[in-house]
């Protein structure tokens, strides 16, 4: 008798022993974002405080990895080493559907959305003297389209073509990288030049302090029709009075950043980050300048390329959201 309970007990311990990966596979989550000093990394920083702060009573930790961004964060996500990453919203797109910079490793049919963040919009600068009010009124000036493979290079050769322009129309269409433009403005080399980013930027404070650089609107019908052909794309309003000598907002449109994760991941760990999210969210706000104008209504919705989790879901439904 004693041999068979001390049996028992042998197989209970390995029993349990084989049931400790998953379980820690539930309790433990992480996050991966970009480099520490960007937004992607005070993103993920900001919800696995919001997480960690309610630890004792869901059971879960959370902890955040800084990576290489978008893509690197998609890949470790499918190979399973990554529970939850940021993404640019036109990258989460191009995973789902294998095209890209996905077209050699196919398709990630289980990539899930969980929430966007911010927006990283097109943003366009002119020069104080140039008197432009709009994006048409670039025409024979220059113009600073960025450097080729760039965000704002790739967001032009689909702006441009749905406004009836061409880099052609530009007197001069240089190709200047991020760092070299503000100067460039502010010298009167350029009239104007384009960036995809996220705000507050010092790449356009720089130059709107500097030399009373113009944010400039972007909206219209030819917007309206890249907002319908391309789902990753959002409007976009960058606050007025962000910027010196830029009191009102301006209108635009870009990609978002996203949180995504893997349908394999649990429904439990989606719903714990969500409700951790929403449930102090004014909190949450307050984390990082580019949060202050966030949403809820939009966060569930912009550039949601990938289906949302069922975790998530849940969580949206309760609140009657969706």
């Amino acid at each position: 008798m004693k041999k068979l309970t001390a049996l028992a007990a042998a197989f209970a311990i390995v029993g349990s022993l084989g049931a400790a990966p998953a379980h820690a596979q539930q309790k433990f989550i992480t996050i991966g974002t970009g480099g520490v000093t960007g937004v992607y990394y005070a993103a993920g920083g900001a919800i696995c405080r919001l997480i960690n702060k309610d630890r004792a009573q869901h059971g879960m930790r959370c902890s955040v990895e800084s990576t290489g961004g978008s893509v690197y964060n998609v890949n470790t996500i499918k190979a399973g080493e990554l529970d939850f990453g940021v993404s640019q919203s036109d990258i989460q797109y191009n995973a789902l559907n294998g095209t890209v910079q996905f077209k050699d490793s196919g398709a990630f049919a289980e990539l899930r959305s969980v929430f966007s963040l911010h927006a990283e919009p097109l943003t366009v600068l002119s020069r104080k003297e140039a008197n432009i009010t709009k994006m048409e009124d670039f025409k024979g000036k220059r113009f600073n389209i960025g450097n080729p493979g760039s965000g704002q290079r790739a967001t032009l050769e689909v702006l441009l073509p749905a406004m009836g322009m061409s880099f052609a129309d530009f007197s001069l269409a240089s190709e200047l990288k991020p760092d070299e433009h503000g100067a460039a403005l502010c010298d009167n080399k350029i009239d104007g030049f384009a960036y995809v980013v996220g705000h507050p930027a010092a790449n356009i404070q720089d130059p709107t302090t500097t030399c009373g650089a113009k944010l400039v609107s972007i909206a219209g019908e030819g917007v309206e029709k890249i907002l319908a052909d391309y789902p990753y794309f959002a409007h976009a309003t960058i606050p007025g009075g962000l910027y010196a000598n830029n009191p009102d907002p301006t209108q635009t449109f870009g990609v978002v950043a996203s949180i995504v994760t893997s349908a394999k991941v649990s429904e439990e760990a989606v719903y714990t980050m969500v409700k951790a999210v929403f449930e102090n969210f004014e909190d949450f706000k307050k984390l990082h300048p580019a949060f202050a104008t966030l949403e809820p209504k939009n966060m569930i919705k912009d550039g949601m390329s990938a289906p949302l989790h069922d975790g998530a879901v849940k969580y949206y439904k309760e609140k009657g959201w969706m």
